[in-house]
């Protein structure tokens, strides 16, 4: 039996099993906040989220949605990556985004996106060195 595997978190008790290793990205979102936020974008917005478990633990989760711009055309938009703090560096980021990428190549989706934000160097290096992904644009945003 292999000891890694990813699976997708559907049901409220499998989303808040996430929540640990979500915070250590996302450290803004209390417990009900993210529970509210991952519910609502399954909802209403395709929003998919996805465990790497290793002997049946969650080490990593992505999150991601397909989409559909003008720039892109169809594709999809990563959302969140992170993999637990004692687990980087093991080539667990690499499993949760080849995941995606397969997923996308059997949903006839042609290309993945993501921000990253500018303090995060490493992962920048991950993406660009060890993904092959390209640096396009920056990302703005203004808060009300």
């Amino acid at each position: 039996m292999n000891s890694i595997s990813v699976k997708e978190l559907n049901t409220t008790t499998e989303i808040m099993e996430a929540y640990p290793i979500m915070k250590q990205l996302r450290t803004h979102l209390d417990e009900q906040t993210y529970k509210s936020l991952v519910i609502d974008a399954m909802k209403y917005d395709h929003y998919k989220l996805m465990a790497l478990l290793e002997l049946g633990k969650i080490v990593g989760v992505i999150g991601f949605k397909p989409m559909i711009t003008l720039y892109y055309g169809k594709f999809v938009w990563i959302c969140d990556l992170v993999v637990d703090d004692d687990k980087r560096s093991m080539g667990y980021g690499e499993k949760l985004l080849t995941y995606v990428h397969q997923w996308a190549k059997e949903n006839k989706y042609k290309t993945i996106a993501l921000s990253s934000g500018i303090q995060r160097d490493a992962a920048h290096r991950f993406y660009e060195n060890i993904m092959n992904y390209e640096k396009v644009s920056y990302v703005f945003k203004s808060s009300f």
